[in-house]
């Protein structure tokens, strides 16, 4: 293949990779690393996969973009291996991959300049496709970088996100997973208009069997959004939250704009709403001044809250941030109570599993041996189904994180 494309990191970098694959289709030799910049172990990741390219494929060009060569772009330059670093306002210009003329090393811009969401065009890969309706962010959490990588938030136009829905479907998309970089902040005039936007993608696409959301923060959850949630069957029943942590004091220091009960009140209002729903959740283990009592309440939120699906992140310093001038707590610890948080998730999720034995559950046949259920649920079948099919399955077993159908 004479385009690679090696992507690290959320749904919205996956989303431009499968564009920038379209931009760069008939470039020889060419591995483009799409990097993250989450944690510092994501651009480690990221470094080490430029290396190994270079060994084990001597001669190919390897270009790098993404918000780790947005934040670090004379870090990446300054690798013999590199041969462009390009930035993330520019990986999705088409132009900029083609080879039309004498190009830059380094193309990398001022991303707080970017003032307006630009579409990020391609076909689907899967069934399921990404549809970036949303990019940057406005707040400043103190844990994190990606505002540096991504600029300031920005919202697709409401017709342009609609018309690249409409263009999934009929490009043989089965399920859209509306993503973005603070995807609730989505906006229109002004005011929080996600539920406005999923509204219009299910009325314009009456043959789209699955909506899908990415990563939101329930705080910033519109009335639409929640009506949606309630009353439209193909919107899917499955949130990932940006909670973070369950101790008031931490999420404070954090400067995350909610709270505790914010969260609880939300899981519990949504699960009204739609009794189906289930909750997966990002959460830091080990952020700067967290004490045991403070973490055991981020342990017990997986309990109070129901969350099934966990994210979890042993807390990353990043230079730059507030929080990387805040008294660390010990390596030691921030490795344990991770692991803390994962055996909880693993324990939430197999009870999830076993709740669902015994159910006929609507599955989309994602690849020959795999499916989802509306909530999420990975189904592994034991022979081959037809992708893109959706079927009503038994869920007879499960090994602890994936369903078994036969």
């Amino acid at each position: 293949m004479s385009v690679e494309i090696v992507t690290f990191g959320c749904r919205l970098n996956n989303a431009e990779s499968d564009a920038i694959r379209s931009a760069a289709a008939g470039e020889d030799d060419l591995t483009i690393v799409n990097t993250c910049a989450v944690t510092a172990e994501a651009t480690r990741q990221a470094v080490k996969a430029i290396r190994k390219t270079a060994r084990e494929r001597p001669g190919r060009r390897i270009v790098v973009t993404g918000c780790a060569a947005q934040i670090e772009p004379a870090r990446f330059a300054a690798m013999p291996e590199v041969a462009r670093v390009v930035g993330n306002a520019e990986k999705i210009r088409p132009d900029i991959w083609a080879r039309t003329g004498p190009l830059p090393r380094v193309a990398v811009g001022d991303i707080m300049a970017v003032r307006r969401a630009a579409p990020v065009a391609a076909p689907p890969r899967h069934v399921r496709a990404s549809l970036a309706v949303q990019n940057g962010c406005d707040h400043r959490c103190t844990f994190c970088i990606i505002p540096f990588g991504r600029g300031n938030a920005r919202s697709l136009d409401l017709d342009i996100a609609v018309a690249g829905a409409r263009a999934l479907v009929e490009a043989g998309a089965r399920e859209v997973v509306l993503t973005g970089v603070d995807l609730t902040s989505y906006e229109i005039d002004g005011q929080s208009a996600l539920g406005r936007l999923v509204k219009a993608i299910l009325a314009a696409c009456p043959d789209l069997p699955r909506l899908r959301l990415s990563s939101i923060d329930g705080i910033e959850a519109d009335a639409d959004l929640l009506d949606a949630l309630a009353t439209e069957p193909r919107l899917m029943p499955h949130l990932h939250l940006s909670l973070q942590a369950g101790d008031d004091m931490i999420l404070t220091r954090m400067k995350r704009r909610h709270r505790r009960a914010d969260a609880i009140a939300f899981c519990r209002d949504v699960k009204r709403l739609r009794p189906d729903i289930v909750f997966g959740a990002d959460l830091i283990a080990g952020f700067p001044t967290e004490t045991d009592a403070m973490f055991a309440r981020t342990l017990d939120l997986v309990e109070e809250c129901r969350l099934t699906y966990l994210h979890v992140f042993p807390y990353s310093r990043r230079p730059g941030t507030p929080a990387a001038r805040m008294p660390a707590v010990a390596e030691e610890a921030v490795t344990e109570r991770a692991r803390a948080l994962r055996r909880a998730g693993a324990d939430a999720l197999v009870r999830h599993l076993d709740r669902e034995i015994g159910h006929r559950r609507s599955v989309l046949v994602e690849s020959r041996h795999l499916g989802r259920t509306q909530d999420f649920s990975p189904v592994r079948f034991a022979s081959p189904r037809s992708v893109g099919v959706i079927q009503d399955v038994e869920l007879t077993s499960h090994d602890g994180r994936e369903f078994r159908s036969m």
